[in-house]
C-alpha cells in the first residue's frame, strides 16, 4: 500500500465567489449542533484507470453533478472517514492520528474494490480544508471542526464491476454536541430483529452501506424513547457488537475494561484503539471479548458490572446509562456517567486540545 502523497499531485486553489458572510457564520457557530451547518470549502480530487489520482483542488463547497448511470447509484461503491480539527488554548489548530484515519480509509477502499489514496494525500487534503475554513471553528465548549472525506464511484455504467473513476472529497462541518438530548448518559435499544453485519461482510469498512441498513433499528429506539441501537452478532443473535455508530466498553468492579474483539463484523474505531491505549497507560486491565447481551443484563443486576460506556468521533466517549430490549430495562450503575468513563473521557479530550502530554504522538499540528 502506497503511503506517500504524490509529489506530481498539487491542490489548486480555486477562488470562492460568495462564502457565507462573517455575522450569519457567527450566528450558525453559536449553536452547530451536528451535521447541519457547513463550512465554505471542500476538497476534491479525480481518479481514473489511466491517470490515476490527478486534478486536487480546493474551492467553493457546492453541488455535485453526476449522470443518472453513475456508479456510486447503482452498486454503492462509497466510503467515508471522520475527523475533527481542534482549535488548542494557544489560538493554534491540530488533529487527532489523521494517519490512522487515512489507513482505515485504505482498508475500506480495499474491501469494496476502490483506489487507494495515498496517506499523505488524505492527510494534506484534511490539511487544506482546515486551513480554508479556519474562522468556523465554533466557539462553544467541546467545539470542534467535524470533517469528512469520501470517495465514490463517478463512472457511469451499468454493470456490476468495480468503477474505473472515482471521486474523492473533503467537506467540513462546525460540530457541538452528537446527541441532541445532551444527556450525561445515553439510553439505548437492543435489536433482535436485525443485524448490524456479518462475517464476510463489510462491517469493518466505514461503508455508506452498513449506516443505510442500521436505519430501520436505529429509527426504532428513537421512537421507543431511546438515543441510540446496539447490535447483536448476525450468527447467535447472542454477542454484543456495537451501536450503529460507536464501539462499547464495559467497566468492571475490579477495574477492569471490556470491549468486544474486532473481526470482520466491528468497525475498527481510533477511538476505540485511543481508549485502550490509555487505559493500560493507567494500568487498567483491557480484555478484547465476546461478551452476551444476557450476560450485560446480569452483570448489571448483580453490581459487577458498573459502567458501559460508548466511543467514537463524533460523540468521543458518552456513557450509557440505561438499556431496553423486547423482555424489559436494565440500568447500568447509577445509571449516570461513572468515574472511569468520565475520567478516560478527560484524558482523551485534554490530548486531543492541547491541555496534556501527548506521549503517543497522536496530535499533529497545524499551525
Amino acid at each position: 500500500m502506497a503511503t506517500l502523497a504524490d509529489p506530481a499531485l498539487t491542490f489548486s486553489r480555486l477562488p470562492h465567489p460568495s462564502p457565507v458572510p462573517g455575522a450569519t457564520r457567527a450566528l450558525a457557530l453559536q449553536d452547530p449542533g451536528f451535521g447541519k451547518v457547513f463550512s465554505d470549502h471542500m476538497v476534491s480530487i479525480e481518479w481514473d484507470i489511466d491517470r490515476g489520482w490527478h486534478d486536487a483542488t480546493i474551492g467553493p463547497r457546492g453541488p455535485i453533478s453526476m449522470d443518472p448511470a453513475t456508479a456510486v447509484l447503482h452498486y454503492a461503491q462509497e466510503i467515508f472517514e471522520g475527523l475533527k480539527a481542534y482549535r488548542l488554548a494557544d489560538g493554534g489548530t491540530a488533529l487527532f492520528r489523521p494517519h490512522a484515519n487515512a489507513a482505515r480509509f485504505n482498508a475500506s477502499a480495499r474491501r469494496l474494490a476502490m483506489p487507494e489514496l495515498p496517506e499523505e494525500t488524505f492527510v494534506e487534503a484534511v490539511r487544506q480544508i482546515v486551513a480554508a475554513d479556519r474562522d468556523w471553528f465554533p466557539p462553544i465548549d467541546g467545539g470542534s471542526l467535524y470533517l469528512r472525506p469520501f470517495m465514490f464511484a463517478s463512472e457511469a455504467f451499468l454493470g456490476v464491476r468495480p468503477a474505473q473513476q472515482y471521486r474523492f472529497l473533503v467537506i467540513a462541518s462546525p460540530a457541538g454536541n452528537y446527541f441532541k438530548s445532551g444527556a450525561p448518559a445515553v439510553s439505548i435499544w437492543v435489536s433482535e430483529d436485525y443485524t448490524r453485519a456479518a462475517p464476510g461482510g463489510t462491517g469493518a469498512a466505514k461503508c455508506g452501506g452498513n449506516y443505510a441498513a442500521s436505519l430501520v433499528p436505529q429509527a426504532e429506539a428513537i421512537a421507543r424513547g431511546h438515543d441510540q441501537v446496539v447490535f447483536l452478532d448476525a450468527a447467535e443473535r447472542k454477542w454484543i457488537e456495537e451501536l450503529g455508530g460507536m464501539n462499547l466498553f464495559f467497566v468492571f468492579d475490579d477495574g477492569s475494561l471490556l470491549t468486544p474483539p474486532l473481526g470482520g463484523t466491528i468497525l475498527p474505531g481510533i477511538t476505540r484503539d485511543s481508549i485502550i491505549a490509555l487505559a493500560r497507560e493507567e494500568g487498567l486491565t483491557v480484555r478484547e471479548e465476546r461478551y452476551a447481551f444476557e450476560q450485560w443484563r446480569a452483570d448489571a443486576a448483580s453490581g459487577r458490572l458498573i459502567e458501559t460506556f460508548a466511543c467514537g468521533t463524533a460523540a468521543v466517549v458518552t456513557a450509557v446509562g440505561t438499556v431496553a430490549g423486547k423482555h424489559g430495562e436494565f440500568t447500568i450503575g447509577s445509571g449516570g456517567p461513572g468515574q472511569l468513563t468520565q475520567k478516560l473521557r478527560n484524558r482523551l479530550v485534554s490530548i486531543q486540545r492541547g491541555e496534556a502530554p501527548d506521549p503517543q504522538g497522536w496530535v499533529m499540528r497545524l499551525d
